[in-house]
């Protein structure tokens, strides 16, 4: 299509370790049917990034957000989580209104937005078939959280969004989701990491009211008193 343009990249971390990562997401076909499915995504959208997305966000973050996948026509089109659909309007908008992110909408890589003591990922890295990649391609995908936690060596705090955030975080973490019941708002005390739950800010809990903007709120409220704070994180 004339002048359309596909994004020339991610916003690749300036600090070393991450940006290795990155590169390593970015290049990833370990699942057959994910990457057909992202290359069919090229044919059809010139103006997508539709290659797996890393993480963004400060190589010195104390708050963890871990989300599920990318959107189609959200992070696969810009390559930024987050970022160009309705459940990024609701994350960066709770992020900026507690300070941890400069602006409350992000539009994508070069649109000037920081966040500060914060770093966004996901369970996974490829836009799914329906929005649902299946628990192999999930667990494919651990290794590239696994990596991204050894190099954010200041993150005390993580808020999981949704149960497949939730127990990715806690396998990443050698620890077994069974013996943590996810729940809206629930916290759990790990070691070496104060883990807290939401529901997820996709439009099937947003739009049904399941996931409220006062209770979306409340929980990045917490999770960044708790980052911030030099006390341990108390239940």
């Amino acid at each position: 299509m004339t002048g359309v343009k596909r994004p020339a990249g991610h916003d690749r971390p300036r600090h070393r370790g991450l940006a290795r990562v990155a590169d390593a997401i970015v290049a990833c076909r370990a699942c057959p049917r994910l990457s057909a499915y992202l290359d069919a995504s090229r044919e059809r959208f010139a103006d997508h990034w539709c290659r797996p997305v890393p993480g963004f966000g400060d190589p010195g973050a104390r708050l963890l957000v871990v989300g599920l996948a990318p959107g189609l026509h959200g992070a696969n089109k810009t390559g930024r989580v987050f970022t160009f659909d309705s459940s990024g309007e609701w994350l960066y908008r709770a992020l900026h209104e507690v300070g941890l992110s400069s602006a409350a909408i992000s539009r994508g890589p070069g649109d000037g937005l920081a966040l500060r003591d914060v770093f966004i990922t996901g369970a996974a890295r490829c836009a799914p078939p329906q929005n649902k990649p299946t628990p192999e391609e999930v667990a494919r995908c651990r290794p590239f959280l696994e990596a991204e936690l050894g190099h954010l060596g200041r993150v005390r705090v993580a808020v999981a969004l949704g149960r497949i955030a939730h127990d990715q975080l806690l396998r990443a973490r050698g620890l077994r989701p069974s013996a943590f019941a996810f729940a809206h708002g629930a916290e759990h005390a790990l070691p070496g990491l104060h883990l807290i739950d939401s529901y997820h800010c996709s439009r099937q809990n947003t739009n049904t009211g399941r996931l409220t903007r006062a209770m979306f709120a409340r929980v990045f409220a917490r999770a960044a008193l708790l980052a911030r704070s030099d006390a341990p994180a108390v239940l």
